[in-house]
């Protein structure tokens, strides 16, 4: 069992930056690949970016590149995501989530957490 809790969201203007961090708890075996997600209310879930534990491989959504950076602490069992050039449509709650090597689904979530963009 995995727990994840993610922590940093905020009110932010646009143009400014914002670090989530997402907190993991349990038995994060190798392998695992953690991932960071964003829903608006009404709109599906929409994949931000993904960090391999062990690797430390990543991949982004191409929307996110270049503004967007995932990373990892080991030794906290913490992931971030650097948001930086932050626009009025990167408002949404954004989760954070784990899933097993080789699997399709992402099987553990955190509660999210807001950020708002004010433009």
């Amino acid at each position: 069992q995995v727990q994840l809790a993610e922590s940093g969201g905020g009110l932010v203007q646009a143009g400014g930056s914002l670090r989530l961090s997402c907190a993991a708890s349990g038995r994060i075996f190798s392998g695992y690949v953690m991932g960071w997600f964003r829903q608006v209310p009404g709109l599906e879930r929409e994949f931000v970016a993904s960090i391999a534990w062990t690797t430390g491989r990543t991949s982004y959504a191409d929307s996110m590149k270049g503004r967007f950076t995932i990373s990892k602490e080991n030794a906290k069992k913490t992931v971030y995501l650097q948001m930086n050039s932050l626009k009025s449509e990167d408002t949404a709650v954004y989760y954070c989530a784990s899933r097993s090597p080789g699997a399709a689904e992402y099987v553990y979530w955190g509660q999210g957490t807001q950020v708002t963009v004010s433009s």
